[in-house]
């Protein structure tokens, strides 16, 4: 059985990562979460009363608090996906992201390493610290046919992947020069249940079923690799219970699809599943409307996981047309969830960016 502590456990990814650690292991969780708007405790109602789940409201910058948990927690590893993630809002306010992504990753380490080094020999060889990033360090990829590996160039090019690439960076030098034993993983996007309603998919999940007009950047045709974010979560727990000291692994979907195509087939899978439309729709469809493309937008990412494969052997369970429909019914099936996160702050962000 062990301890693991992990960083933005209500976070999309991270809830998805500690309920399927609690609902399929033996193991023992301390949720570590600011609550900032992406961090959402309701996502975590099913494994909320569990005796192994426990959650302490700590911003990662706060170092005297993070010894304190360490001290009194004692975990065997760490999994850090505490993280400022949206693009958009690093675009017109990054402050937030160099804050937690970089200075946050910072204290983490100083304080995992601090705790580290108390460990008794056996215990130090065992513990692990798992840095959870993004395939958008990399930038962007030139060709249709070409894919990120896990030795390609960092290029980032939008303020957040600039502080996860720096936080990338951080972490392989706590190791290198520390000796710190840590793992890194870099995932392409994300989707699937409880995903904060800013993010494309959602978007237009909810957007489609209130009648709003579905927002695409520029013409559509920007290429994104989908992982469901389940499969990414098995994939996580897998690298951290498993994974060699100091390797790096890409996780993804094996799912290229244009957000054109995405917003089209969450349309047709509405119109089977709600088809009840807002007065006034005919179609779905119809309510694709072309905004002005966001600065920098890079155009496709997608990511080789031949190498998880082949190590771990982990593969996505989902393909994006399983993982999709089970999103879909997801939304349909949990309006209160929906209600409760649409509130005033998200719904003065979403109206200021996707002003046509």
């Amino acid at each position: 059985m062990m301890k693991i502590l992990i960083t933005g456990g209500a976070g999309f990814i991270g809830s998805a990562v500690v309920r399927h650690i609690i609902q399929n292991t033996d193991n023992t969780v301390l949720n570590v979460d600011k609550l900032t708007y992406a961090g959402n405790l309701e996502s975590l109602a099913k494994v909320a009363d569990n005796s192994r789940y426990q959650f302490s409201q700590t911003d990662i910058c706060d170092r005297a608090a993070l010894d304190q948990l360490f001290e009194t927690f004692q975990p065997d590893a760490v999994m850090h996906l505490a993280a400022e993630s949206h693009v958009d809002r690093s675009i017109t306010g990054p402050a937030a992201f160099i804050e937690t992504n970089i200075l946050g990753t910072y204290q983490l380490l100083e304080a995992a390493r601090h705790y580290w080094n108390g460990l008794a020999q056996d215990k130090k060889a065992e513990f692990r610290f798992h840095h959870i990033s993004t395939d958008e360090v990399y930038g962007d990829l030139e060709g249709t046919e070409d894919l990120f590996v896990e030795t390609t160039p960092y290029a980032p090019s939008s303020p957040y992947s600039a502080s996860k690439a720096s936080s990338d960076h951080l972490v392989r030098a706590w190791h290198r020069t520390y000796g710190l034993p840590v793992v890194l993983t870099n995932c392409s996007n994300n989707y699937g249940p409880y995903h904060f309603p800013e993010k494309l998919i959602p978007l237009v999940i909810l957007n489609a079923l209130a009648g709003k007009p579905l927002p695409v950047y520029g013409n559509g045709a920007q290429i994104r690799d989908w992982l469901y974010v389940e499969d990414h979560a098995r994939a996580l727990y897998k690298v951290v219970t498993e994974a060699k000291v100091g390797e790096t692994y890409n996780i993804g979907g094996h799912n290229e699809q244009q957000n054109i195509d995405v917003v089209k087939a969450i349309c047709n899978l509405l119109e089977e599943l709600a088809p009840n439309k807002p007065e006034g729709i005919a179609n779905y469809q119809d309510l694709i409307t072309y905004v002005k493309d966001r600065p920098g937008h890079d155009l496709r990412y997608a990511i080789d996981a031949s190498k998880i494969k082949k190590d771990l052997g982990w593969v996505p369970q989902e393909t994006f047309e399983s993982g999709l429909r089970k999103t879909v019914e997801w939304y349909l099936a949990n309006q209160e969830w929906v209600k409760h996160v649409q509130s005033g702050e998200y719904q003065n962000w979403v109206q200021n960016q996707y002003q046509a």
